[in-house]
């Protein structure tokens, strides 16, 4: 070659060379940093945030919540776009006096309990055990009340109905039930409706141990422990129902909100299983049905009424409070305005290591991947908003608050919440959602690791262990319930240690796996979701007592704290995938199917039950034929926007919009489809669970636009129904048996036939 030559192809080949060199390097795919996110975790430093988090009890409206709420103000700072405080006065209960005394007779000398949770050998928070609240139940109404008592088991509207049929006085005497099964406030709204002066709910050994070992050398709740919690029934400020509690607003008042019945016109107390024996051991009268006793080593349990009598007093101090939610914002890029929103209640009854600091911890892990991933040049593509919620435990206040603050902006823009409470109390993942979320929990589970088995990810032990199910948000348990049910935003409520029963496996194994005989595990499932407990006391049975702390969380909740790392996995990659995907990944046809099985097994049981009822009133026949209508809609119209020709085609084209732009040009041209239409079918997406709500007022409840399909029954807040207007509607009308009950029997079908109907109309994008 010529020295020219060979000149100019040297410098040819040292301009490629720059300009190779200079060009610039696209930053990561959004699926790489997705996978980067899981590579970034640290147990160290969830064991910190947890130990900062509960050095002190920190119930709220305390000077110790204001100081984690500064914590975690500071923690999410660096993180966020944008990072604020925002305060509402709400209504706050505290206790001022209590009183329990118990005697043989009314002549006889009273002995009383001192009420008090015992400070464990080698405490290391032992002095700070005099900040702990007293035990109590908050919202309970201030009174004396003195009576025979009488055993009721779990408090259960079914229970009173045995009482009642073995002819058991209940009315004018003190109910003393155990805690499970059901939310606490029902158990003593449950009493007052049978009559009761007063309701004791105490702490079963045979629930929640500590019969022979206890905390700190076990798991289980020490003799002397006592479950603290509130006996709202309500969600949010009780003195503004449907409306924020800012500045000098409207109020109503307190004995209102007695007379609603939201809140108990009974005193009532919580005390301890060591407690709640002593009184057992007075009672006397027909000995109680096996599955009403006690465990090993307890007493025969009888039902009464007495030869024991109790004294209550309970003298509280219901005030307004300042409560502070701390809002952080990741600002999208793409779709600023659209938000997926992560929250957390910080309020302890205690100290709060389980609920709901291990849930706080996590939701720093993730704020802290998620500036790491901002550093390494990540933007969402829609905005991500972290929430810090306060006074939850008083009946999920601060989110209902902001909820109601940002009513038609979230109706309008939220993508989806996701919540976390108790993050980890021990072994096993367990979800709940909405169900077109269901598919985004199981891709996010077959990318995160097991914390108890690293040769598996958490979605194989998850289907291998016997409880692959999927729960439905509908009750009043955490934080989503004004995110589901006042706006109508997709959710989901994630935890370690809350495994659900091994008999409701047949719906996902089918699905999963193609079964031919999909629509009869829809029905399985339906049948037993409704009767299983969200909670079982052996998995975290120092659950709202003194023993809710660090210690208890690092022998046996999480010893490496790998399941807090995992929480914070799982959380934050459905979050990435929310926020980044182009199409929002929600799976409709999985809703349309579920409908279609509860509504057959909903019309199944409202025609049985009418029938038992009956009267020319019954409207037994038109519930399932009318419910079956309507559901149909709702399946075509997932049809219509999921399966119709090319639609599947078309989405999944879109979601590879943005990994390479040049196929990006190509996907566009091939799908045809124009930037207006995408838009489009994104709002259709999005607006479906809205369209789902019906915003007419149900009676004795505050919900402006109560969920049709899911919600909890008036019986048991915690639990989740599906349509739990018609459920209660049938259980009043198999009490009363008029024309007038059965008449709204038929009311609360043809509101459940409206949703579903506003429901199938958005997923088709056609007018009427």
């Amino acid at each position: 070659m010529a020295p020219s030559a060979a000149a100019a192809a040297a410098t040819a080949a040292a301009a490629l060379l720059f300009v190779l060199l200079h060009l610039p390097i696209p930053p990561p795919s959004k699926p790489a940093y997705h996978s980067l996110f899981l590579s970034l975790a640290s147990n160290a430093t969830a064991a910190r945030h947890l130990l900062a988090l509960t050095r002190r009890p920190h119930v709220a409206g305390s000077d110790a919540n204001e100081a984690a709420a500064a914590y975690v103000l500071a923690s999410l700072s660096s993180a966020a776009s944008s990072v604020h405080i925002i305060s509402y006065d709400v209504l706050l209960s505290y206790p001022l006096h209590r009183s329990l005394s118990l005697s043989l007779e009314p002549s006889a000398p009273a002995s009383f309990f001192d009420l008090v949770q015992e400070i464990y050998p080698g405490d290391p928070f032992a002095d700070v055990a005099s900040e702990v609240i007293a035990t109590f139940h908050a919202y309970a109404r201030s009174g004396s009340a003195a009576g025979r008592v009488v055993y009721a088991n779990y408090g259960r509207v079914e229970d009173f109905a045995a009482l009642r049929a073995a002819g058991v006085e209940v009315a004018g005497n003190v109910v003393l039930a155990r805690y499970g099964n059901i939310y606490r406030g029902d158990i003593v709204r449950n009493a007052q409706l049978a009559g009761a002066s007063a309701a004791i709910v105490y702490t079963d050994a045979k629930d929640y141990g500590g019969r022979n070992k206890w905390f700190p050398d076990d798991r289980w709740m020490p003799p002397s422990g006592v479950q603290v919690g509130s006996t709202y029934s309500g969600i949010g400020d009780p003195t503004t129902p449907g409306w924020a509690s800012v500045g000098s607003c409207e109020r109503i008042s307190a004995d209102e909100v007695v007379t609603s019945g939201l809140m108990p016109a009974i005193p009532s107390l919580p005390v301890s299983s060591r407690d709640g024996e002593t009184i057992l051991r007075t009672i006397g009268g027909e000995v109680a049905a096996e599955d009403w006793q006690g465990g090993e080593g307890a007493p025969v349990y009888r039902l009464g009424p007495g030869p024991g009598i109790v004294n209550l007093t309970y003298t509280g101090n219901e005030t307004i409070m300042a409560i502070q939610n701390v809002i952080a914002v990741i600002e999208g890029k793409e779709e600023p305005d659209r938000y997926v929103i992560l929250g957390n209640h910080r309020d302890a009854w205690t100290f709060g290591a389980v609920d709901p600091n291990s849930g706080t911890t996590a939701m720093l892990g993730v704020a802290e991947r998620f500036e790491m991933l901002q550093k390494r040049g990540w933007r969402p593509r829609r905005s991500i908003v972290l929430c810090s919620w306060d006074a939850e435990e008083y009946g999920l206040i601060g989110s209902t608050e902001w909820v109601e603050d940002n009513r038609e902006i979230l109706t309008s823009r939220a993508v989806a919440y996701l919540n976390v409470d108790t993050a980890v109390s021990g072994p096993g993942f367990g979800a709940s959602s909405t169900p077109q979320l269901d598919e985004l929990i199981e891709e996010a589970a077959k990318m995160v690791p097991d914390p108890d088995n690293s040769s598996q990810t958490l979605y194989e032990s998850w289907v291998t262990s016997g409880s692959p199910f999927i729960g439905r948000l509908g009750g009043g348990g955490t934080d989503f319930a004004a995110f589901v049910q006042h706006v109508g935003v997709p959710s989901v409520d994630m935890s370690f240690g809350q495994g659900i029963s091994s008999n409701v496996n047949c719906y996902l194994k089918c699905r999963m796996t193609g079964d031919a005989q999909e629509k009869s595990c829809f029905i399985f499932l339906v049948v037993v979701t409704e009767v299983s407990p969200l909670l079982k006391p052996v998995d975290y049975p120092v659950y709202h007592s003194m023993y809710d702390d660090f210690i208890w969380m690092q022998k046996y909740g999480d010893p490496q704290f790998h399941r807090h790392v995992a929480a914070a996995n799982i959380w934050g990659l459905i979050a990435l995938k929310l926020a980044d995907k182009d199409i929002l990944p929600f799976d409709y046809m999985t809703y349309a199917y579920e409908l279609e099985a509860r509504a057959w097994v909903g019309a199944r049981r409202a025609a049985g039950q009418c029938a038992q009822g009956g009267g020319s009133a019954c409207a037994g026949g038109r519930v399932g034929q009318q419910i079956g209508r309507d559901r149909r809609r709702v399946l075509n119209g997932g049809r219509v926007l999921i399966g119709g020709i090319g639609a599947v085609e078309t989405l999944l084209c879109w979601q590879r919009v943005g990994e390479q732009s040049l196929r990006a040009r190509g996907c566009l041209l091939d799908c045809g489809w124009q930037g207006s239409e995408r838009g489009y079918t994104h709002l259709r997406l999005g607006r479906v669970a809205q369209a789902s709500c019906d915003r007419v007022r149900l009676d004795e409840r505050q919900e402006h636009c109560w969920r049709k399909i899911y919600g909890p029954s008036q019986y048991n807040h915690y639990g989740s129904k599906s349509f739990p207007g018609i459920v209660d509607a049938i259980q009043n009308s198999r009490t009363s048996n008029t024309s007038e009950s059965w008449r709204l029997v038929q009311h609360e079908v043809w509101r459940v036939a409206r949703a579903i109907t506003q429901a199938s109309l958005v997923l088709n994008g056609d007018l009427t």
